[in-house]
């Protein structure tokens, strides 16, 4: 999932730097590894346990906060005031950092599908941090989530990508991703439970995916023209907007309903609307034909995978207060 926005610049330059480098790995069959590519995929997963670790955190402190304070700034002012929540906030930011640098690596339909492992290691930080077993975990549901995730990057195989996206693109962008915002939380805010925490779960996602695209952009502006053109180009400061709404959403998600409701929608949606974004503004590209096939078969692992792992008991304690007793297969005392 993508995070504040506005920080992202920092720490990124090693990345940078490294752009364009490869590095020759010798196996029985000649494969050539561009280490883009390798520092894609691990900020990728640093980012994934960073953000496992905030929505740890960002959960306990959230099923504290009154209903009434739902869909209102005073839910965030409520938030402030709670150390567990702002150190959540404090592994966003790591995340924020660690996310830059692998959209300055690699190509967004790479990255952001990484993500979908975030569910799996929150579970397993909130089981730690709950004094639980690990052997109670899932495990067959996290080998699904992540093995279809395996299969479907391979099968896919995202590359190319422009460094940057016109204005006139970014403007048609961002007014349908308005269009489909402003539907689905017209539509979550006469609802409650499930629905709403499902539909303000895929309204988050699409939050966080306009973050990443915004910020491989601002990336893009740091490296051609560094800070000067990071802060007087208008990526990063619309990074920072995407990222606070995406926040807002995803706090309200979390609190209207359970984890089988939100968390897969925020999953699956954040990588899919990404991939959708990698294609149509930065022209990244993906096997297509009959590679269809064990895509779509990945994607149905995936989120029968991501589901499953959402309706175990520990991701019953990793929810909100309240909320444990609506997950299908939980006991409650």
């Amino acid at each position: 999932m993508g995070p504040i926005g506005a920080v992202a610049g920092v720490g990124v330059s090693g990345a940078l730097a490294l752009h364009q480098v490869t590095l020759h790995v010798h196996v029985p069959v000649a494969v050539h590894v561009s280490v883009d590519n390798l520092l894609c995929v691990i900020f990728a997963l640093l980012t994934s346990a960073s953000n496992a670790a905030a929505s740890v955190l960002q959960r306990k402190a959230a099923a504290q906060v009154p209903p009434e304070n739902a869909m209102h700034v005073s839910l965030i002012k409520n938030l402030l005031g709670r150390p567990v929540w702002l150190a959540g906030i404090g592994f966003v930011l790591v995340a924020a950092v660690c996310q830059a640098a692998a959209l300055a690596s690699g190509p967004i339909a790479l990255v952001q599908p990484i993500f979908i492992i975030e569910l799996p290691v929150t579970l397993l930080l909130a089981a730690l941090a709950n004094g639980r077993s690990p052997r109670l975990l899932p495990w067959t549901s996290i080998a699904a989530t992540t093995v279809g995730l395996g299969a479907g990057l391979a099968c896919a195989a995202p590359s190319g990508a422009t460094e940057t996206a016109s204005n006139t693109v970014w403007i048609i962008t961002l007014i349908i991703t308005a269009g489909f915002e402003l539907a689905l939380i017209t539509t979550a805010l006469p609802l409650r439970g499930e629905g709403r925490a499902a539909l303000l779960g895929l309204a988050a996602a699409c939050g966080y995916a306009l973050t990443a695209a915004l910020m491989k952009n601002a990336m893009a502006d740091l490296g051609t023209g560094g800070g000067i053109g990071l802060f007087t180009n208008w990526h990063i400061y619309a990074t920072a907007i995407a990222g606070v709404g995406a926040l807002f959403l995803l706090q309200n998600a979390l609190q209207a309903g359970t984890l089988v409701a939100s968390q897969p929608m925020l999953t699956v949606g954040d990588a899919l609307i990404s991939i959708s974004y990698g294609v149509t503004l930065y022209n990244e590209t993906l096997r297509t034909g009959w590679w269809l096939i064990p895509q779509v078969a990945a994607l149905l692992m995936i989120i029968y995978g991501c589901i499953q792992t959402a309706k175990s008991p520990i991701a019953a304690e990793a929810a909100p207060s309240g909320t444990a007793d609506r997950l299908p297969g939980t006991v409650t005392s």
